[in-house]
């Protein structure tokens, strides 16, 4: 049964570039089935987190644009459930605005923070991870955030170094956190693997919330003052009925950093809890394909009505419908399409895909249709 003081804050202000074109800034990847399981990674992740917070206490904050998305996707939701930002400025801000909500609703929460588009496997090993970790923060000081035991040397992912010694007696997957390093080059991830000593960061975050508070205070006291407000300056924070333009203004002199490197990195009281489920950021296209099952030519096909033919080590999404697609020919590619938009790259050029995004949306822009294979 989970606890009346157990609150959650879903990060879901995501920008939907890397998975285009399936995704787009109106499009993005926490609000589509980008792994074709019939929801979207926002409905997947407020399901997973309603078996442990009751479902009135799970805060999302999305963009200015992603509110309506939201309802539509999840109903039933209350004005102070969804928090819309009016301009990105990192996941520091974004989880101030969100505590500032849950502090005039119960000053004695325990908050999960997490974000809205990862894959999490294993739902009752997560449940007993998050539970665990709660249990311990409500009798310690102390942040707790999930890490991944690596799998390879992955230069997208940030790592988190921990001491050998766990930090508690019969607590074995508990240890002090020794440094952040965020995306290291592939030498520096190769010996963080040697090693033994690291952990990826799965950005999940557990903590009370005077301790979210004191954090802030401490090491991000201008986020602190602008969201909590300062008693002994007389400064209001964001509160309840907090008009539109007093969030706006508070959003535009607030500084963009993010938690790991505005408090994580700083605080001394920070724990890491190896993560007894499965995981992955589902950021880029290679990692939906090793994420995904596939078929006996190690294929991953997602969505459509689709025929392949001497295809191998291939990811195919396409948007369901009607029509049929055909593949031939293909080994180690991204063959992905929305309604308006196919895209055919080789997946070891994904990072391309930024580029081809900026050169279609040019081209639309100034009305033609001409193409340069030099591109």
């Amino acid at each position: 049964m989970e606890k009346a003081n157990n609150y959650c804050i879903i990060m879901a202000g995501g920008t939907g570039i890397r998975f285009w074109p399936v995704t787009s800034a109106e499009r993005p990847k926490q609000f589509i089935d980008i792994m074709g399981t019939g929801e979207s990674m926002l409905q997947t992740t407020f399901k997973r987190v309603e078996h442990i917070c009751p479902r009135e206490n799970i805060i999302i904050v999305t963009s200015r644009n992603g509110g309506e998305e939201v309802r539509k996707q999840i109903s039933g939701l209350e004005e102070y459930q969804v928090l819309c930002e009016p301009i990105r400025r990192g996941t520091a801000p974004c989880i101030a605005y969100a505590a500032s909500v849950i502090a005039e609703r119960c000053p004695t929460a325990n908050i999960i923070v997490t974000p809205s588009d990862h894959a999490v496997f294993g739902q009752e090993r997560y449940e007993e991870n998050i539970r665990q970790a709660i249990d311990i923060v409500e009798k310690n000081d102390w942040i707790i955030t999930i890490g991944v035991q690596p799998t390879n040397p992955n230069t997208k992912y940030g790592y988190i170094q921990y001491s050998e010694e766990p930090s508690m007696e019969h607590t074995h997957n508990l240890h002090k956190v020794i440094t952040f390093t965020e995306k290291p080059p592939i030498e520096m991830a190769r010996k963080f693997i040697v090693s033994g000593e690291f952990m990826w960061n799965a950005g999940i975050f557990i903590w009370r919330l005077d301790t979210l508070m004191a954090a802030y205070r401490s090491y991000l006291p201008n986020v602190a003052n602008l969201f909590f407000g300062n008693k002994e300056t007389g400064q209001a924070g964001i509160g309840r009925g907090t008009t539109a333009e007093a969030i706006e203004r508070a959003y535009s002199v607030c500084e963009s950093i993010s938690t790991d490197f505005g408090i994580l990195e700083k605080a001394d009281n920070v724990h890491v809890m190896a993560a007894s489920f499965g995981w992955s950021d589902v950021e880029t296209w290679d990692s939906l394909y090793d994420t995904c099952p596939k078929n006996g030519d190690n294929n991953v096909i997602l969505g459509g009505n689709v025929f392949t033919y001497d295809v191998k080590n291939t990811v195919i999404h396409m948007p369901d419908r009607d029509h049929t697609v055909v593949v031939e020919g293909l080994d180690g590619y991204i063959v992905a399409a929305d309604e308006k938009t196919l895209m055919i790259c080789r997946r070891d050029q994904e990072e391309r895909t930024v580029k081809f995004r900026a050169d279609v949306t040019f081209d639309k822009l100034r009305g033609t249709t001409e193409t340069d294979n030099n591109k």
